[in-house]
């Protein structure tokens, strides 16, 4: 069971990024929707649970271990290393990180072994 946050949570992939999540069982412990202070308060409906949104801080990935981000790549430049740092692994779904030689650039369909050399960000 993992703790599980997802950055950019009330937009259009940060959805879709939820409705994955439940459509696989993926094995939640916690979910932690983040997004811009404008979407505080909204919930959302994970399970058939309310999930109230929190704003995006560099303080929002304590305990998180699983941080997936759809925000942006200047929020995932921002924000990333502060999840890295708090002990969570960043999958970034922006470009931030896409051509960074530090970062491994994982499609699973092609190259999932990528994801060994990982050092807490993971583009897609």
């Amino acid at each position: 069971m993992f703790n599980v946050a997802v950055v950019g949570a009330t937009g259009a992939v940060g959805g879709t990024m939820l409705r994955v999540l439940e459509e696989r069982g993926f094995p939640v412990t916690e979910l932690r929707p983040l997004a811009s202070a404008r979407s505080e308060g909204v919930e959302l409906d994970y399970l058939g649970q309310p999930r109230r949104v929190r704003t995006l801080t560099p303080e929002s990935f304590e305990g998180i271990q699983i941080a997936l981000f759809s925000a942006g790549a200047s929020r995932a430049r921002e924000f990333a290393p502060a999840a890295v740092e708090a002990g969570a692994v960043v999958i970034d779904n922006s470009s931030a990180y896409r051509m960074d030689p530090r970062v491994p650039l994982v499609v699973p369909e092609v190259n999932e072994e990528a994801i060994e050399g990982h050092a807490g960000i993971i583009a897609n």
